[in-house]
């Protein structure tokens, strides 16, 4: 099987690439290497890849990239948050157009015979809650007046009492609330359509929040975690927003790759939408106190209160779709793979500081 990995160069689109290899897969890679993740190109980019430098809005750069592909695993994505509602642009231009010219250019072209999308949890917004008196609620934006006070909960919109949250299944509402859930929502939904019309099976994937070697850092765009170790690498404490109990479902790369090979080599691949996650959700100031046992001379993580805007409480994972459909579930426990991952290389700027 040839596999086309858009994204191939990056944090976690180079470990797919890795897990395919190993499984004798023959793959090719588009990436544009985006500023906002790379600073070139990576210092452990494979040798025994066809790797193409392309920007997905490039039509017959991607026709070209399709020649003798049967599976396509799409994973090219602006990720996070950002720095402010003026990467609005970047995003759907990337994200959203960059979907529609690969679609676009499958359907000219090359269909291929399945089709794998990396999306994420973001795309539910907040997570699942159940008030004692009102039972499931879908509570809404967060408001800005109960954040100033520090009130971090989210409220029963009936009622206003506490809530429970609780694990979150695919078929959950969509309520994305920034710019980035926005996108890849719609790339859900142009995939879906692209699905179809062609009678291609398409397996979503809704990663939870990746963490692993590779992961990019001195960015805006880079993940919590990265931010934290590089906190603590610079002997500093991590300021933690909040009160640090926001819960999340913390995966390792390892296992999202795994995840993608699971999709593109399900002996009867369906339409499906699966949650990637470790299913053991953890705080934000857990997984920062995980980092601080590895870097025991820095000091410990700081609750600040503050939040950030566009950022929601609790969202973690129901599992048992992914095992159900593609046979996947996590393999790497929480402590491990954050004292892995303490040590492990990152990736943008190491070139001009540590190496």
């Amino acid at each position: 099987m040839r596999v086309l990995v858009t994204g191939g160069s990056g944090f976690i689109g180079s470990h797919i690439v890795d897990a395919l290899m190993e499984r004798g897969f023959d793959v090719r890679v588009l990436d544009v290497l985006h500023p906002a993740a790379h600073d070139g190109p990576p210092a452990d980019q494979r040798t025994d890849v066809d790797v193409r430098r392309v920007d997905l809005r490039d039509r017959d750069a991607v026709i070209d990239a399709l020649g003798g592909v049967d599976a396509v695993c799409h994973q090219a994505s602006m990720v996070g948050l950002g720095v402010d509602f003026g990467d609005v642009e970047d995003y759907v231009a990337h994200n959203d157009q960059g979907t529609a010219t690969l679609l676009g250019a499958m359907h000219a072209a090359h269909v291929p015979e399945r089709v794998v999308l990396a999306s994420s949890m973001v795309v539910y917004g907040e997570g699942r809650y159940r008030c004692a008196a009102h039972g499931l609620v879908r509570p809404g934006p967060r408001d800005r007046e109960r954040l100033e006070a520090g009130l971090w909960e989210p409220p029963c919109p009936e009622c206003g009492a506490d809530l429970t949250p609780e694990s979150v299944p695919e078929d959950a509402p969509a309520d994305p609330r920034n710019v980035y859930a926005a996108t890849k929502l719609h790339q859900e939904h142009l995939c879906a359509a692209f699905s179809r019309e062609h009678g291609v099976p398409l397996t979503v994937l809704r990663y939870h929040n990746v963490y692993g070697p590779r992961m990019p850092r001195n960015t805006p765009y880079a993940g919590v975690a990265s931010r934290f170790r590089s906190a603590y690498e610079n002997g500093m404490a991590p300021s933690v927003f909040e009160d640090g109990g926001q819960r999340r479902d913390f995966v390792h790369v390892q296992d999202v790759a795994a995840a993608n090979v699971a999709a593109l080599t399900a002996a009867e691949p369906r339409d499906s939408v699966c949650n990637v996650a470790s299913g053991t959700p953890r705080t934000v100031l857990d997984m920062a106190e995980a980092l601080h046992v590895v870097f025991p001379d820095a000091p410990p993580p700081q609750v600040v209160g503050g939040y950030r805007p566009g950022d929601v409480r609790h969202v973690f994972a129901s599992t048992d779709r992914a095992a159900e459909i593609i046979g996947f579930r996590a393999s790497v426990m929480f402590e491990d793979g954050m004292r892995e991952f303490a040590a492990a290389p990152m990736r943008f700027g190491e070139r001009s500081s540590d190496q």
